[in-house]
């Protein structure tokens, strides 16, 4: 694979998303690492609440088809009650298989207060039930509110680095070879079968 392409989808519909932020310093580490890079704003899109006995709804078709055609996938959420956010959630029930399955996913996780761990455990094991390949190395940005500047820039070198890390390693493993189905995939048939 000459130059992947690395698609971020943000789960947040803030004006001033933290978590849009956060991804586009990913995308900077993935031009870092050879790659091209997308943020798709799921405010750009009509995605009614999914109900499975719609093939398609809104623009559904039209976010179902970025994704899949990305050769790596960023998921960036801010974290809410525990866990991702519902627009994310709503979003990524209009994927399945075709889109994910052997993708490269890397995850990242926003917080107003301490690190957004959970939020990252939920998104990893949804990933892994559509047998997507999730990166070990993911990027949480604990007490967000406080770690931007006005501009946008990171305040802490650390935590900016870690973040472009993500870019760098959807690059990195976008075309690695996918491993057979997991236990979860096999009993996961989707909310139409």
């Amino acid at each position: 694979m000459s130059q992947p392409h690395v698609v971020a989808l943000g789960g947040s519909l803030r004006d001033r998303s933290y978590t849009r932020l956060a991804l586009e310093h990913a995308l900077r580490g993935v031009e870092e690492a050879g790659g091209t890079g997308e943020f798709v704003d799921l405010r750009d899109y009509d995605l009614p609440t999914l109900d499975a006995d719609q093939d398609a709804q809104g623009d559904s078709a039209k976010l179902v088809d970025r994704i899949r055609g990305a050769d790596a996938v960023l998921l960036g959420t801010p974290m809410f009650h525990g866990s991702y956010s519902g627009v994310l959630k709503n979003a990524l029930d209009y994927c399945g298989f075709d889109e994910f399955a052997g993708k490269t996913v890397g995850l990242l996780a926003v917080s107003g207060g301490a690190f957004p761990v959970t939020a990252l455990e939920h998104l990893r094991s949804v990933c892994r039930a559509l047998d997507a390949w999730v990166i070990p190395h993911q990027a949480a940005v604990p007490r967000a509110h406080a770690a931007f500047d006005d501009d946008g820039a990171f305040r802490d070198e650390g935590l900016e680095e870690r973040v472009l890390v993500l870019g760098r390693r959807a690059v990195q493993f976008a075309n690695i070879e996918a491993d057979p189905a997991t236990f979860e995939s096999r009993q996961n048939k989707g909310a139409g079968d």
